[in-house]
């Protein structure tokens, strides 16, 4: 593995790695994104920000917001697989949002990239709602990820006001407590605004992937629209996506 860039700022230091035809972005030494443009399914964490919207007709999805833009992959994706009209992201590290763009690649019509704090830029944001909002707010401890907003009732809220009716939110956690631990298991208010939550797992990372859906679905409604995407159709030798996926509820808490 290259490293091609590498920037410190202050005591961050920030890389970009080739590995094969793959980039990586680390951050002190936190592994945040990676981007095949010949290979769009990573068969990493990434690919499981943005696959549960397909329990949806991928292309009733027409506006997405990522929070935590990073290198930008899972943009990258949802440009490759969705192709919707407006993509927003936002993301802290303004050093991220100039890799996201030079080694990355995420740019093109209907991309907007916004160098903001995610808490402030939903509490001031007053525009049209969103059909997919993914939540990969990640920073650093101590040399691990962990999650830069803690996912607690009242972090539900904005997200919950921001998405349309048929609306998908996705967020990453760096294990299965966090998931087992965040707003949807503690409030039953939070609960009641979901028809449905899926758990998402890849067998070789520890992060989890929480789907919370406005509108019920199911499995079955998930594999067959992944089946109409050649690189998602899970049938197919070649498919790279390795994932375990099953229903979760709140009534255990």
């Amino acid at each position: 593995m290259a490293v091609i860039w590498q920037h410190q700022k202050g005591s961050t230091r920030y890389e970009v790695r080739s590995a094969g035809h793959s980039l990586r972005l680390h951050t002190d030494g936190v592994f945040h994104s990676q981007f095949n443009p010949n290979q769009p399914v990573s068969g990493g964490v990434w690919d499981l920000l943005f696959l549960p919207v397909f329990f949806r007709p991928p292309d009733s999805v027409q506006r997405v917001l990522v929070l935590g833009v990073g290198g930008g992959a899972v943009v990258r994706q949802i440009q490759h697989f969705l192709h919707p009209r407006e993509i927003v992201g936002v993301e802290l590290e303004r050093v991220h949002l100039r890799e996201a763009r030079r080694f990355f690649g995420v740019r093109g019509k209907g991309v907007k990239l916004v160098h903001a704090e995610a808490r402030e830029w939903l509490h001031e944001y007053r525009g049209a709602p969103f059909d997919l909002i993914v939540d990969d707010l990640f920073g650093a401890q101590g040399g691990e990820p962990v999650r830069a907003v803690a996912a607690t009732p009242d972090w539900f809220a904005p997200l919950n006001r921001l998405l349309t009716s048929q609306g998908v939110l996705t967020m990453n956690f760096p294990a299965a407590y966090g998931l087992r631990s965040c707003g949807f298991f503690k409030s039953q208010s939070v609960r009641a605004k979901f028809a449905a939550a899926y758990q998402f797992t890849l067998p070789l990372y520890e992060n989890v992937i929480g789907a919370f859906l406005k509108q019920d679905a199911t499995r079955r409604e998930l594999h067959r629209h992944l089946s109409g995407v050649r690189e998602l159709d899970t049938r197919k030798k070649t498919c790279r996506l390795r994932f375990g996926v099953r229903r979760i509820s709140g009534l255990g808490n």
